[in-house]
């Protein structure tokens, strides 16, 4: 009998954004040493407390390399290891993300904002990375320093609240003004051609 090659799945609507506790989880990272995005991906997943492998020689994985794994990210943007790796994960059942190559895993990375406590994680399920991280540098310009002390400010607010305000329902009341006077303005711009689409989209009023 033939064997019938698997065939890629198809892009989501959209990706169903977790966070994962990787205290102690194997988590492989599968690129060149020179990687760009494996060096950020083992730094990553290492400052969450992951157990990380960094497999350089990212031509010759072997299946035993990753069947442990909880989580295996494959940085190349090269398409045959990639889909070798899907279907150890699929045998495995680990979780696996090829970098720019969305058909062939079955996790999208987020762009990652850090200010403080605050983590903001940005996706644009696999579309356009290059938008995710400019829309990743516009929020990290916009959450500076000043915001990450407004953040333990806060914090520090809440924690002495605990033991000044007994009623859990005033302390909450007590935080939500706190945070009153915070405000977000954002502005989009769009490159030449997309703003073209839109005229043409865009109803025009007869005279």
């Amino acid at each position: 009998m033939q064997k019938t090659e698997r065939v890629a799945d198809p892009l989501p609507p959209a990706f169903y954004p977790v966070s994962l506790n990787l205290v102690g989880r194997k988590c492989v990272v599968i690129g060149a040493g020179e990687d760009r995005e494996a060096i950020e991906k083992n730094h990553a997943l290492r400052e969450v407390g992951a157990d990380v492998v960094w497999l350089t020689d990212w031509e010759n994985v072997r299946e035993e390399d990753v069947a442990d794994a909880y989580f295996v990210i494959y940085t190349p943007q090269v398409e045959a290891p990639a889909v070798r790796l899907r279907a150890f994960a699929e045998k495995h059942k680990f979780l696996y993300c090829a970098i720019d190559q969305p058909l062939h895993g079955f996790v999208a990375m987020a762009a990652i904002v850090k200010a403080g406590p605050a983590r903001i994680a940005i996706s644009t399920g696999g579309v356009s990375p290059r938008v995710g991280g400019k829309l990743r540098a516009a929020l990290q310009s916009a959450l500076d320093t000043t915001f990450a002390r407004f953040l333990d400010c806060l914090g520090t607010q809440k924690l002495r609240n605990r033991t000044s305000i007994p009623d859990a329902a005033a302390r909450r009341t007590t935080m939500i003004k706190s945070a009153d006077g915070f405000e977000i303005d954002i502005t989009l711009r769009y490159p030449a051609w997309f703003e073209e689409e839109l005229r043409t989209l865009r109803p025009t009023l007869e005279p």
